[in-house]
């Protein structure tokens, strides 16, 4: 059997950079700083509960460590458009992660 060439498909291949530059602006403007702001966010809750999951810790557990309802967690996890980073901290410090914030100039 013989390998099958990309070359030779009749798909169109796109490389996902490209994609992202098509439909989201090129890197470094506005369009695309807000996309991959948004892809960033949309990442926080995922990671959430992935440590969390690392640490062995039930929804509840986390929020005693916290102080707060399991039910704050659960919303947490499934969406953190809305907290605060001092809220972020306190998360990831009760997981062990620690937080760092990077703030870089825009390219003039």
């Amino acid at each position: 059997m013989n390998p099958v060439s990309y070359h030779d498909s009749p798909l169109n291949l796109v490389a996902f950079n490209d994609l992202e530059d098509e439909l989201f602006g090129a890197p470094g403007t506005s369009e695309r700083t807000e996309y991959e702001d948004r892809v960033t966010l949309e990442l926080l809750p995922k990671s959430i509960r992935e440590y969390r999951l690392r640490n062995h810790l039930t929804q509840d557990q986390l929020g005693e460590r916290l102080g707060v309802q399991k039910s704050q967690i659960s919303k947490l996890e499934r969406n953190s458009s809305n907290v605060t980073i001092d809220t972020l901290r306190r998360v990831f410090k009760a997981l062990n992660v620690e937080v760092k914030i990077l703030l870089q100039p825009l390219a003039q």
